[in-house]
């Protein structure tokens, strides 16, 4: 049976992988397109938005040479700034109900 140091070494080591991993997987960037290119989003290895990129297509699929590309990049900022915004809204909100079930205590990994 293990002994309490051998137990404490070991949540040690568990701990130092989970933040390379959390680290490793914040680097990664994940695209996906829909509407044959169209239109792509960009999340990390987190799930985290990082951002959205617009074709003239996307936005105005019978002409797109009447889209101004400063049009495109406003629509970009926008969509990302709302969608980052949701996303910090969302993960406050299962922070504050985790924390409820654990009583305050934060969980590593949890969140």
């Amino acid at each position: 049976m293990m002994n309490m140091m051998q137990v404490m070494q070991q949540a040690q080591k568990m701990q130092k992988k989970f933040k390379e991993t959390q680290s490793e997987l914040e680097n990664i960037e994940v695209t996906s397109k829909s509407g044959n290119g169209a239109v792509t989003a960009i999340l990390n290895g987190q799930g985290k938005f990082k951002s959205i990129k617009l074709t003239a297509e996307a936005i105005n699929p019978t002409d797109p040479s009447s889209v101004d590309s400063d049009t495109i990049e406003m629509l970009e900022d926008l969509i990302t700034e709302a969608m980052v915004d949701a996303t910090n809204k969302a993960n406050s909100q299962m922070e504050a109900k985790m924390k409820s079930i654990t009583g305050g205590i934060s969980i590593p990994g949890l969140f």
